[in-house]
């Protein structure tokens, strides 16, 4: 099992920022431009166990994505799991801490890859992919809160 974290400060409110990522639709204005993004499940605002479908396709590669929200700690934290994906095992936690006059925005993932050694062979590989993604993903978010977008 893999870990990977993110974390960057952003000058807004445990609440805004909470708000910003349980709006789904704000998922496909941080997704990098080198990744497709389809919400299947539209217009949807998140609770423990509701499901959510999306689509992504990258290099010609599509996958089906099935997300489940295992836990919503308002304003502090929602934590999605990977019930279809194309990993192995993937859980996600959203971590938003007060701190100063600022907000910590900190993503967790815990992640397998599929196919045992091989998949082990690829695995810097997606650490750098995760690391270019989540990278973006807060840059935008940033941006957007801070009024810079």
């Amino acid at each position: 099992m893999k870990t990977f974290t993110k974390e960057t400060y952003i000058n807004t409110t445990l609440e805004e920022l909470f708000a910003f990522h349980m709006d789904t639709n704000n998922l496909l204005k941080i997704t990098p431009s080198n990744i497709k993004a389809t919400l299947l499940t539209k217009n949807i605002q998140p609770k423990e166990g509701q499901v959510i479908s999306l689509k992504t396709t990258k290099n010609f590669l599509s996958f089906l994505w099935i997300i489940r929200i295992k836990k919503i700690e308002y304003p502090k934290l929602f934590i999605d799991e990977a019930l279809k994906s194309p990993f192995k095992f993937w859980e996600h936690q959203h971590i938003f801490e007060k701190r100063g006059n600022k907000v910590l925005l900190k993503d967790v993932v815990r992640y397998e890859l599929p196919f045992g050694f091989i998949g082990r062979i690829f695995s810097s590989f997606i650490q750098s992919d995760l690391e270019k993604m989540f990278d973006f993903r807060h840059k935008v978010t940033k941006n957007i809160l801070e009024g810079k977008i």
